[in-house]
């Protein structure tokens, strides 16, 4: 595989544009291609065997691109694909799950870590399961969260009936004393400031997208696959963006949170691939 090829991003929506700003600031060089499944969100209440049909879909969309790896910027889709399609593509794949669960076990004090989720993630158990792995002795709260997802795809991540369905999603935790919080689901860091001031200064929000980041940027450099420096420059194609629907929304949304404008997203079927 190219070193200047680019890497493939997918997410249900515009959550994973999270991952995508992550990537862009550790690793400026890098070229982009993400695709965001707008057509078909939310995956946090689809079966596992539709999130694996949808996964390999975009995998065989992304592999049109040449992408040199592939990063799972969801974490419904990292806990109910991951570990499938790796077995059967041949190109490095990663997704949300480990680096978030490894940041979390390094922050909490007291041993209680919470998680915020989809019903997907949350009913998986990922979380649980590879912190426990790590250190059997924590301890881990799953809440899903299934409001959150169509709350930021609306843009409404500072309103009022945001703060409310959050104060009472989250209560639950606060009773559970926890001083460590994930975020597990990349649309969740949208929804920051919200989620950190109802927890209050003393619990610490773990974002998997920093993580995953840097989890990329060290898997690159390992198998000698980093961008060449300078390779990209002036690459009107640096960043590309592709939905199964709603471009212009997307467009719109990217531009407001990436540090670079997105300038056009194609629509593509994927029910092609």
């Amino acid at each position: 595989m190219h070193k200047n090829a680019p890497i493939g991003v997918f997410d249900s929506g515009v959550g994973g544009l999270t991952v995508a700003r992550e990537i862009i600031r550790q690793m400026p060089e890098e070229r982009i291609v993400y695709f965001g499944d707008t057509a078909r969100l939310p995956y946090g209440s689809k079966s596992r065997d539709t999130i694996i049909r949808y996964s390999r879909q975009i995998i065989r969309f992304l592999r049109t691109m040449d992408v040199k790896a592939i990063v799972i910027a969801c974490n419904t889709a990292s806990a109910y694909a991951l570990e499938t399609v790796e077995r059967e593509y041949d190109l490095p794949i990663i997704g949300v799950i480990e680096a978030g669960a490894a940041t979390a076990l390094r922050a909490t004090r007291n041993g209680k870590i919470g998680v915020i989720g989809t019903e997907g993630t949350v009913g998986s158990g990922i979380y649980t399961e590879v912190m426990k792995k790590m250190n059997p002795d924590i301890r881990v709260y799953g809440k899903a969260c299934p409001l959150f997802v169509p709350l930021v795809e609306e843009g409404l991540l500072h309103d009022s009936v945001t703060d409310e369905i959050a104060s009472r999603y989250l209560s639950e935790l606060k009773g559970r004393f926890i001083d460590t919080l994930v975020l597990g689901c990349t649309h969740y860091p949208l929804l920051r400031s919200t989620v950190g001031r109802i927890m209050g200064s003393d619990v610490t929000l773990v974002n998997p997208a920093y993580e995953t980041a840097l989890e990329l940027k060290s898997l690159l450099e390992q198998k000698d696959m980093a961008c060449m420096p300078g390779s990209a420059d002036g690459d009107p194609d640096k960043y590309r963006f592709y939905v199964s629907d709603l471009a212009d929304k997307f467009t719109a949304f990217a531009t407001s949170i990436l540090p670079k404008q997105v300038k056009e997203t194609k629509k593509i079927d994927i029910e092609l691939y």
